[in-house]
């Protein structure tokens, strides 16, 4: 297996021109696969080529492919919930377990409570977040309260500030908006370049579902599946695209489960509407039949939307490939197992809607990709980088500088060998979490090496770096999230 090798290096009385070298190593970008040196100074790439010159420090790339760091653009940190609930990653353990997943940047949420200041969830994110990541990092919002503040006083303020993404919610009580609400979000997100995310799910046909299980004493993790059904899930992504569409603005229907919402996607795209998909693990790797696992052990694979069925898995696998999706996210939503603040918040009993939703996988998100996606020739490298990094880095305002490989780029880079053989344990990964949904599956190809820029933070699926490494990055406003100039009246 080949293994990046460090040394200094030293030419006669030159002078040492970098800080680091990458040599001999197959560079990908989301276009490109070409061999070139890699020339790093400062944290930043500085030149591409070969016969460079001297540096510091030369790190030997022979048989490895550098990739752009990736960026997991839907993650969930410390974020503070109201139900009594604690997720068990900070941005410590997070940022850590993503380091050693070959991700050099995350992207997690400053979520806005009922009747709280919006600015106030990003000063307190702030708190949470300081001095703790291992890697880079940006901020999403979360808005649930649109009050006349929030939009014509925070939102401005907040995005012109470096926070050009939110998510708004058609379900769940203490988050959901209703269309009117939508409407006026999305208009202000128009006027100021936000890329707005919708989680885009039926919240009364959910509660319709629910009730009618719970009268017929159907309540186990299995029953959650059942309740968040794909109809529903269908329906609340036309009905967002519509809205949108209505008042000519991008959005992002994030963590998309299957074949129904991705036709929706598939209209709209082909209407030359700007909308964008985003997908995750769990929907290529896990089905319906993980929740209905003996006792409470479905309670693991509770996620909203929920896995579905193979026909689905197989929409999703043609989404990646076709273009229908442009970001591959991981939803990290970390609740340990053996806990009676996580999915065993309610006993080992509990009704299904009283279980924690969400699963862990931001170490695992890029290796099973990489796996089932490229080894298996499901989807090529470029695609690969483009929905793991480039993109995403396009849609939130952080490209040039994050998501490529480029001069003037970050030196974000993680060096994979593609043929390395590893098996994913939960006892070798790096979240704070006691499972992993995805223990025992075998995976070929692994980040032998990542870079944020130009230090190495995790080495073979260690990490090799310390907590306040991480800097906060204020995101431009995206071009993605710009109109097309369709509407009347704005």
């Amino acid at each position: 297996m080949p293994q990046a090798s460090i040394h200094n290096e030293y030419k006669g009385n030159n002078v040492m021109n970098f800080d680091t070298l990458i040599k001999n190593g197959r560079i990908i970008t989301a276009v490109d696969c070409y061999y070139a040196d890699i020339a790093i100074k400062a944290g930043r790439i500085v030149a591409l080529g070969h016969e460079l010159g001297a540096a510091t420090e030369v790190i030997d790339a022979e048989g490895l492919w550098v990739l752009p760091g990736g960026i997991d653009a839907h993650c969930h940190l410390d974020q503070p919930l109201g139900d009594g609930a604690v997720m068990a990653d900070g941005f410590y353990s997070g940022t850590r377990s993503a380091a050693c997943g070959g991700t050099t940047t995350v992207m997690p949420f400053a979520a806005q409570q009922k009747g709280q200041s919006l600015r106030a969830a990003v000063d307190d994110y702030h708190r949470r977040s300081d001095g703790q990541a291992f890697i880079d990092y940006a901020f999403h919002m979360i808005v649930c309260d649109p009050t006349e503040t929030v939009l014509k006083e925070e939102l401005p303020a907040l995005i012109k500030e470096g926070y050009t993404s939110f998510k708004i919610y058609m379900t769940y009580d203490d988050l959901k908006l209703n269309d009117r609400e939508i409407l006026n979000v999305l208009a202000l997100a128009r006027r100021e370049g936000a890329m707005v995310m919708v989680h885009a799910e039926n919240a009364d046909c959910i509660a319709y579902l629910t009730e009618l299980l719970t009268e017929s004493g159907n309540t186990g993790p299995y029953y959650h599946g059942v309740a968040h059904s794909s109809i529903g899930e269908r329906e609340a992504s036309h009905r967002a695209i519509s809205l949108a569409e209505l008042v000519d603005v991008p959005v992002l229907i994030v963590h998309v489960s299957g074949t129904e919402t991705i036709e929706q996607i598939r209209w709209a795209q082909n209407r030359g509407l700007r909308v964008y998909g985003e997908t995750c693990p769990q929907y290529l790797m896990l089905t319906a039949k993980d929740l209905d696992r003996d006792g409470f052990e479905g309670a693991k694979y509770v996620c909203s939307p929920p896995p579905r069925d193979p026909a689905a898995q197989e929409a999703v696998w043609q989404g990646l490939e076709s273009g229908v999706f442009q970001v591959f996210s991981s939803d990290h939503a970390p609740f340990r197992f053996e806990d009676d603040k996580g999915k065993k918040l309610h006993g080992e009993h509990a009704h299904f809607e009283h279980i924690p939703n969400g699963i862990p996988g931001l170490e695992t998100r890029l290796p099973i990709l990489f796996s089932e996606g490229v080894v298996k020739e499901r989807i090529d490298v470029t695609r690969f980088v483009a929905l793991t990094a480039t993109n995403p880095a396009k849609i939130y305002g952080l490209y040039p500088r994050k998501g490529t490989i480029a001069i003037g780029s970050d030196a974000d880079l993680t060096l994979w060998d593609p043929t390395a053989k590893s098996t994913i344990r939960n006892a070798e990964l790096h979240h704070a979490v006691d499972y992993t949904p995805y223990e025992g599956l075998e995976l070929t190809g692994r980040p032998m090496l990542t870079l944020c820029r130009g230090r190495v933070v995790s080495r073979a699926g260690k990490p090799e770096s310390e907590a306040g490494y991480g800097e906060f990055l204020k995101c431009d406003k995206p071009r993605p999230a710009r109109p097309r100039g369709n509407a009347k009246g704005f």
